[in-house]
């Protein structure tokens, strides 16, 4: 089995796809011309121009938003949100588990369904948007809430996305609560004052998906 990874994040939303192939070794295109970091895909994939590679370890979660697209079989292309249950349903392949797995892990097994129906299916699973992977921000800021993780993201950004501080914020005791595998957290400070001045740009992390700021 031949299997191409191709993978792109464009415009602040990542997209991860995969394309396989079963039969045979489709040539690659011709990239010449295409402006550093463009990422082609095979199949009648799209290609984004300009957009940077991503690493293939994203693990899908609930509500994030994908699009399957079945070479040449436009009934079986959809794009759909993953469920509560982390399951996605879709035409002569039934319910299939999603959270939890690669979009390439994903793309395998609905290939693998659909060979009952369909000669040599190409599947390409992309992930259009991503909603499970958040932080949250509290306390004394505009806009306490959470916050997507779309993109990498650091401490000053997202108190820039959280709209700045209020009036009364201890900018220098802000902190970030980490949660750790064996599920405990981890508090790591923050003052907002050095990292500005430049005297602790170390303290400047970038977050982690369930990270929470507080703002004191």
């Amino acid at each position: 089995m031949k299997i191409r990874v191709s993978s792109v994040i464009e415009s602040g939303s990542l997209l991860i796809a995969f394309s396989a192939s079963l039969m045979g070794q489709v040539p690659a295109p011709s990239q010449a011309g295409l402006p550093n970091g463009t990422v082609t895909a095979s199949s009648g994939t799209a290609s984004a121009s300009g957009a940077k590679a991503h690493d293939n370890s994203f693990v899908i979660g609930n509500d994030d938003h994908l699009a399957i697209n079945v070479w040449k079989e436009t009934d079986l292309t959809r794009s759909i949100p993953v469920r509560s249950d982390g399951k996605i349903s879709l035409p002569l392949v039934g319910e299939v588990q999603a959270a939890g797995r690669t979009p390439l892990q994903l793309e395998e097994e609905i290939t693998s369904k659909l060979t009952n129906y369909i000669t040599n299916p190409e599947v390409t699973v992309i992930v259009e948007q991503i909603n499970s992977q958040k932080f949250n921000i509290l306390g004394q800021v505009t806009k306490p809430g959470s916050y997507s993780l779309a993109t990498a993201t650091t401490v000053l950004d997202a108190i820039a996305a959280a709209g700045g501080f209020r009036d009364f914020a201890k900018q220098k005791s802000i902190y970030i609560l980490r949660q750790n595998a064996n599920g405990g957290e981890t508090r790591i400070a923050f003052n907002y004052k050095d990292v500005i001045q430049g005297k602790n740009p170390g303290q400047n992390i970038k977050l982690e998906p369930r990270d929470t700021i507080v703002v004191p």
